[in-house]
């Protein structure tokens, strides 16, 4: 029985990796796999999972008003899929995970899903938010903070290295503009609490 996974994590926990990973054990045995990728974050070219150790993969375009559900019914026609992919799935809209739940229940194919779960300023995406709460499984894939903690926040920072309070929730970036922290660092920094 299909199901909807999601796999959250603060910056820099290998999302990326797992996800190129666990398509590359579906397409080994000899099945399909369909990854979806958001298309505002192009940082390492359009229509491309890439991870920071170096593996990548080509991936479909999502954006704000893409319908996952048929898109996938379309290739599973001519494909028959395994599996489908989602990286950057914090940038799914509500609309596209209960797409991704029509996939799961009406086409019987399982979906994985791979995103942040907050924002820099603590807050959930709106596709992390309806991920946490509609997700059959959950999974936390952890990072550390500078001092050893887990990290399971990410601040945004000037190029000072200042936490950043205010502005846009997206803001693409990485190591040059985000950094994931611990509660009690991100706090600090960014003056949580």
């Amino acid at each position: 029985m299909a199901q909807l996974y999601f796999y959250y994590s603060a910056m820099n926990a290998g999302k990326s990796t797992s996800l190129l990973q666990s398509a590359y054990n579906y397409q080994e045995r000899g099945m399909k796999a369909l990854l979806f990728t958001a298309a505002l974050d192009d940082r390492f070219g359009k229509g491309k999972i890439a991870s920071r150790i170096g593996l990548s993969a080509p991936a479909e375009l999502f954006e704000p008003t893409s319908d996952l559900f048929t898109e996938t019914k379309r290739f599973n026609q001519t494909k028959s899929l395994g599996c489908v992919f989602i990286d950057e799935a914090q940038f799914l809209t509500k609309e596209q995970v209960k797409q991704c739940l029509r996939i799961v229940d009406q086409l019987n194919i399982p979906v994985l899903a791979y995103g942040l779960r907050t924002d820099f300023k603590g807050e959930t995406f709106e596709g992390s938010h309806y991920l946490l709460a509609w997700a059959d499984k959950l999974s936390e894939l952890k990072t550390v903070c500078h001092c050893g903690r887990k990290a399971n926040f990410v601040a945004r920072t000037d190029q000072d290295g200042n936490a950043l309070r205010d502005g846009a929730q997206v803001d693409i970036g990485g190591n040059d503009k985000y950094i994931s922290l611990c509660r009690k660092h991100y706090a600090e920094l960014s003056q949580f609490y």
